[in-house]
């Protein structure tokens, strides 16, 4: 919303898509509109080397990078932010994220580079609007014992292996067994993420201002099985019932995952923080939705 306290702002991480080379000179060019400002550019590694800045400003990791500025610019696509927004909930903060699409319009990088300079000074200047996006924590546990925690923007997804014929899969929700999926797999996610794999799978467009969390079998086995919206506040655990054919993996976020254990449980829950979004100016979802999908037009 307008005024959300995003000031003062004093440095602004700088992340590039990797290997992003035509966002060097801009990267250049916004590192010196910083300064003039006095605001100090803050480099992620990878980015620093992109532009040679590596001698003329702070550099860190991309996973150290939350701790040491007060916004994050993103110029790339949305996978990119999406990867920072987890490492901003694993650092702890709640670093706003100002994402810039190279290319056509993005879903979350959703402002244009002649957008840019507009954009930041109503970030440095505190009248930006923000979105707040909710997050999920996906904590899995082996045997018993904790294995990996992941925070996600988009979506968990369990899928079957290549040569698997099937998976079922065990949801619970709280303390009450919903539904024993027999599908290809399953989706769960956020009302960001529903413009995702969500949709793909034919899971329901839901406004990120809705506190829900979506789940979506994938190409279910059964009529019967058909997405279902819950509620954020609850707790969703998912057990995999392994068969002899059986092989399942979990993903997060599409960046990282792992083969599935038959005595593995993932519990999924609301995330302590939500992202913030720096939004673009005169521009609604409605509108990012018709440009993107063609939602509502009547032509497709």
């Amino acid at each position: 919303m307008p005024g959300d306290p995003v000031t003062p702002i004093t440095r602004v991480g700088l992340v590039a898509k990797r290997g992003l080379d035509p966002a060097a000179d801009i990267l250049g060019d916004l590192a010196g509109w910083l300064a003039e400002r006095n605001v100090q550019p803050v480099f992620e590694a990878d980015t620093a080397q992109l532009v040679g800045a590596a001698a003329t400003a702070p550099v860190f990791s991309r996973d150290d990078l939350p701790k040491h500025c007060d916004l994050v610019v993103i110029l790339g696509g949305d996978g990119t932010l999406i990867g920072m927004a987890g490492r901003i909930a694993n650092a702890g903060t709640d670093v706003p994220i100002l994402g810039v699409n190279f290319g056509s319009l993005g879903f979350l990088t959703e402002i244009t580079l002649p957008e840019l300079h507009d954009a930041l000074e109503g970030a440095l200047g505190g009248t930006a609007e923000i979105d707040s996006r909710m997050m999920l924590v996906a904590r899995t546990t082996r045997g018993d014992h904790p294995f990996r925690e992941h925070a996600v923007l988009n979506d968990i997804v369990l899928t079957k292996s290549a040569m698997s014929r099937i998976v079922e899969i065990s949801v619970t929700v709280g303390d009450e067994p919903v539904t024993r999926v027999r599908a290809d797999g399953l989706i769960v996610a956020t009302p960001t993420g529903s413009t995702a794999y969500n949709l793909a799978a034919g899971g329901p467009i839901v406004h990120p201002a809705m506190d829900a969390i979506i789940l979506t079998p994938i190409a279910p086995h059964t009529l019967s099985h058909r997405p279902v919206v819950i509620s954020a506040a609850a707790e969703v655990y998912v057990r995999p019932i392994m068969g002899s054919s059986s092989e399942l993996f979990v993903t997060f976020d599409g960046q990282t995952g792992f083969p599935v254990q038959s005595n593995d449980v993932v519990t999924i829950r609301r995330a302590p923080r939500p992202l913030r979004l720096i939004k673009a100016a005169n521009r609604t979802y409605y509108e990012v939705l018709r440009s993107k999908l063609r939602w509502g037009d009547a032509n497709t």
